[in-house]
């Protein structure tokens, strides 16, 4: 029977549902890009970028002045493009562009990725394309994929490249033999993955896929494969051209830099971010709006036969399994990692979501009360999120979110309309497609309208008066001269600084160049070097704060002169 969606709806039309998407990806990745603090991945980036753009080399990386060779550049190339175009290497916001895009085309590839995975779905011809696109709109709208999608740093980059790659590498195997367009592209796309961040993802997405595509979980998976082998040769040879050039030329460049570096790596995975191996077995929660549903597909006796007509079940459970082992053996954990886990997450729980849409468009005809149960329960979830947001903003009464102001009142209006209309159409006639827009809709107005309220509460929370260096930067006696540490600032400060702050590694009998801007841990009367006493004397000192608070600590700033220049100099 034809879906109540699909008849006579709008949606049914592939330039809307491609605007839905955009307009989700819109909300959710790109609205209020400047809001949040630069974090410390995101620093290291884009001070490496910053220096690219001011005339550093795009081969051979440099952080603060020192070699930067830990991940590869590709994600550093984008953000140093932006700054070049736009002659802005300081706003966030701009900055964050090409993450943001990488996220997008993330939810784009997936889309095409769902599309050749059930173009042999038992129910495709009923909806044609519903499933993939509600994929890609939950994958669009899921937490984990918002938050890392804001960040600019590399796991955006390669778990798109990634993702995309699989699409190619499908929609080749699902072509005649002889065609090798598509293996060309996935070549390029794994090419790229190895430029954003190495093997990682090759490791947590591509190689999972692959191997149970090929384990007789995807129907005729193996035969493909095997019919289709002198196209993953040339995608294999393609990525290796391109994503070990790189490599290559650093090793030929600068060979002693390039084998410590990889030691070190080597060794990181094994005793930085150190987690037990269930860290990651709450993934489903990271699929936020959607997490009720994840959980429900991953019932196995209860979703296997409701979502097996629409995806292929069992593959995507597979591939969720194989990805999560994979990733749980690696002692090195953090919550950005899971994100390979989310897109057959997205496969698995969009199943469920097109039986729900067909059994209550077909009147309920096989509807039970676990389907009737969980569809209240994720309508009573979204209902108590919309009438707690507005709740929250009362009670913390930030500045610019005062009860007679816009933002509050735009709150309210949203958040209790979504309340209303997911309690009545959701809870009482538990309409699933209502449940679907909805939750893509609350994200979405999270992201429009609540964004904003993360650095205020961090502001309220800040002791007062703390001079920043952001703020101390723009001191006139700071400018036209030499900057220097003497201890080595982390990398955030770095990136508020401006510019490189190389730390002092000369000999201790040497000066630098005077006069000089010198930064230290301590106050510089205490700090300098024995062999500087009596050849230096600090003109002007001042000191900023390293975070928000006191207990952050401070760095002590003052500028050097020879001893026997006239004061003021």
């Amino acid at each position: 029977m034809e879906s109540t969606s699909q008849r006579a709806s709008v949606f049914a039309q592939k330039w809307v549902r491609l605007l839905a998407i955009l307009a989700v990806c819109g909300c959710n990745f790109f609205a209020h890009l400047g809001a949040l603090e630069v974090g410390l991945m995101e620093a290291r980036n884009f001070v490496a970028a910053r220096e690219m753009a001011a005339g550093g080399s795009w081969l051979v990386p440099t952080m603060n002045g020192q070699l930067r060779l830990a991940k590869p550049p590709l994600p550093t190339w984008a953000v140093a493009t932006v700054m070049k175009a736009t002659g802005n290497t300081t706003d966030p916001a701009l900055l964050r562009l090409p993450a943001a895009a990488m996220a997008t085309l993330l939810v784009l590839f997936f889309w095409g990725l769902t599309k050749e995975l059930t173009r042999n779905a038992e129910a495709e011809a009923q909806a044609p394309g519903r499933t993939a696109w509600l994929a890609a709109l939950v994958l669009g709208s899921s937490l984990l994929t918002i938050t890392v999608g804001r960040e600019g740093h590399w796991d955006i980059f390669s778990n798109s490249f990634a993702v995309g790659s699989l699409w190619l590498l499908v929609r080749g195997w699902n072509r005649p033999v002889g065609s090798y367009t598509s293996f060309v592209g996935a070549g390029l796309l794994l090419g790229c993955t190895m430029l954003s961040k190495g093997p990682v993802s090759l490791y947590t997405i591509v190689l999972p896929f692959v191997a149970v595509f090929a384990i007789r979980w995807q129907l005729g998976g193996r035969a493909k494969l095997r019919a289709h082998w002198r196209g993953a040769v040339v995608a294999v040879v393609i990525m290796a051209l391109i994503g070990g050039a790189w490599p290559v030329y650093i090793w030929q460049h600068v060979p002693a830099v390039a084998a410590a570096v990889a030691r070190t790596e080597a060794t990181s995975w094994g005793d930085r971010h150190v987690q037990p191996l269930w860290y990651y077995f709450n993934f489903a929660v990271f699929a936020g709006v959607w997490a009720v549903v994840a959980l429900a597909a991953l019932a196995v006796p209860y979703a296997r036969r409701r979502a097996a007509p629409f995806i292929p079940y069992a593959f995507a459970l597979a591939w969720l399994v194989a990805a999560l082992v994979l990733l749980s053996v690696v002692p090195e954990k953090k919550e950005r990692y899971m994100l390979p886990l989310l897109p057959p997450l997205a496969l698995l729980l969009t199943g469920l979501l097109r039986y729900w849409e067909q059994e209550w468009a077909s009147r309920h005809s096989q509807a039970t009360q676990a389907d009737n149960w969980l569809l209240r329960g994720w309508a009573g979830v979204l209902v108590l999120a919309c009438l707690a947001l507005p709740v929250f903003l009362g009670v913390v009464r930030l500045p610019s979110f005062g009860f007679a102001s816009l933002p509050f009142a735009s709150a309210l209006l949203v958040f209790g309309a979504l309340a209303a209309w997911v309690g009545w159409s959701g809870w009482t006639q538990r309409r699933p497609t209502v449940l679907i827009t909805a939750s893509a809709l609350t994200m979405s107005a999270l992201m429009l309208l609540l964004v904003p309220v993360y650095p205020l509460l961090r502001a309220r929370r800040a002791d007062a008066g703390l001079r920043r260096l952001a703020q101390a930067r723009t001191t006139p006696s700071w400018q036209q001269k030499q900057w220097l540490a003497l201890d080595e600032m982390h990398v955030e400060q770095v990136w508020a600084a401006g510019r490189a702050v190389p730390t002092w590694a000369a000999p201790a009998d040497s000066l630098p160049t005077l006069p000089a801007l010198v930064f230290a841990a301590a106050p510089l009367a205490q700090r300098l070097p024995a062999a500087w006493q009596g050849r230096v004397r600090i003109a002007r000192t001042d000191s900023f704060y390293l975070g928000t608070k006191r207990k952050d600590g401070q760095f002590f700033v003052g500028v050097l002169e020879p001893a026997s220049a006239p004061a003021g100099q």
